[in-house]
């Protein structure tokens, strides 16, 4: 009996935990609508690019080694298949070089350059929105921050000489809970932008690496 009695208890402290949250949220204002809808577009960006970048930077350790191999036998059909099975911006601009085999060296150097370029962008997609949020959320927080200090100077001239506290608090809400919500928001985007910026770096080092590793692969004498 005492348990079911503390577990009836625990449930109603969760369900008025719930509802302090949900009415502290109401208190906010309009502002928090759209702070809620930028919190929301942040986790989806940030889970997005996370899983993108990740899946981008697998690749097969022996994956140049093959390459080597395929290329000193001749076998460039096989390298170019080898290349589209792995599908990663690596693979991808390796392929781009190995289609160039035969050109001058500085055609496949740029070929290889613009490939890379233009997987780095699409890597990068999405990145300026989430730092826009990083910055732009705690400014709405603090727009509340004004709208709300705005409010309770009003409320504190039409009270006139008596000022009550209760008729004070309906600003003062606003102007701290939009203030919270706006750091909840752009804090998470802060890093997250930051973190996933660490990773694609990372990402464009090992694309360097590998295109460096497919030049000396191409100015390897032909052995006799």
């Amino acid at each position: 009996m005492t348990t079911f009695l503390q577990a009836a208890e625990a449930v109603a402290v969760s369900e008025e935990t719930r509802m302090g949250l949900w009415t502290l949220f109401t208190k906010g204002g309009w502002l928090m609508w759209p702070l809620l809808a930028l919190g929301g577009v942040t986790i989806f960006i940030f889970v997005e690019r996370f899983m993108a970048i990740r899946k981008a930077s697998v690749l097969d350790m022996n994956f140049m080694n093959r390459i080597r191999d395929y290329i000193s036998d001749g076998k460039i059909s096989t390298a170019v298949n080898l290349c589209k099975k792995t599908d990663t911006p690596i693979a991808r601009m390796i392929e781009k070089g190995i289609e160039r085999i035969g050109r001058p060296m500085s055609d496949v150097q740029t070929a290889i350059e613009n490939v890379a370029n233009l997987e780095v962008s699409k890597l990068e997609n999405g990145l300026p929105f989430l730092a826009t949020i990083a910055g732009g959320a705690p400014m709405i927080g603090f727009l509340g921050t004004v709208l709300g200090m705005v409010q309770t100077f009003m409320d504190m001239s039409a009270a006139g000489g008596t000022v009550d506290l209760g008729l004070l608090s309906s600003g003062m809400y606003v102007a701290m809970v939009t203030t919270v919500m706006g750091l909840i928001v752009g804090i998470p985007a802060y890093f997250g932008y930051n973190y996933l910026v660490a990773r694609i770096e990372k990402l464009v080092f090992q694309m360097e690496a590998n295109s460096i590793a497919f030049m000396d692969i191409l100015n390897q004498p032909v052995q006799k």
